[in-house]
């Protein structure tokens, strides 16, 4: 039997991002007979229907290999920050290139999505609005537990180790959820 395998995406392009750190324990809280990856959409050129005309011409390379990479996923795990109370541009950029014909490598697969702030409220409305992203491509969300790092400034320790226990608990429900949502 094939291992499930999680695709993992991070709104934050910057260094020392919170959500990468919880991007990356999010990772090492799956099984271990679970692979996981993180997979990069920083070279992604903006959405253009011009140039996304499979049957005339190829996509550009970088959302070939990305497109690829997604397919293989069992499931997609997103943590993001909030930019101007939605998905910073570059992810939805990215999920716009991915969601594009019938061979879309994110339909009716299972997603989560999680976020971290330094703040006390932001990614509520990032992760509100996913909702009708996900829904235009039928995929399943995993709606609970919720996942909302607040004041993450304070949870991370100087080796990018989240240091709220409770936190950690609900990152290991919903990670489970999501599992648990996988046909493979």
């Amino acid at each position: 039997m094939e291992n499930k395998k999680i695709v993992g995406l991070c709104g934050s392009l910057r260094k020392g991002s919170y959500n990468a750190m919880l991007l990356k324990l999010a990772g090492t809280l799956l099984p271990q007979d679970v692979d996981f990856e993180i997979i990069s959409f920083d070279d992604i050129p903006v959405y253009n229907a011009d140039i996304d005309i499979p049957e005339v011409a190829e996509r550009p390379e970088s959302v070939v290999r990305f497109r690829y990479e997604l397919a293989k996923a069992s499931a997609f795990i997103i943590v993001s920050p909030e930019y101007n109370y939605s998905i910073p541009g570059g992810l939805k950029n990215a999920i716009d290139w991915a969601s594009r014909g019938k061979d879309s490598p994110l339909m009716h697969k299972p997603v989560a999505v999680m976020g971290a702030t330094q703040g006390m409220w932001g990614t509520v409305r990032m992760q509100a609005a996913f909702l009708p992203v996900f829904t235009f491509l039928n995929m399943n969300p995993v709606l609970q537990p919720e996942v909302l790092v607040a004041q993450a400034q304070n949870k991370f320790d100087e080796k990018g180790n989240l240091t709220d226990e409770a936190a950690v608990g609900i990152i290991k429900k919903k990670l489970e959820n999501l599992l648990s949502a996988c046909k493979v």
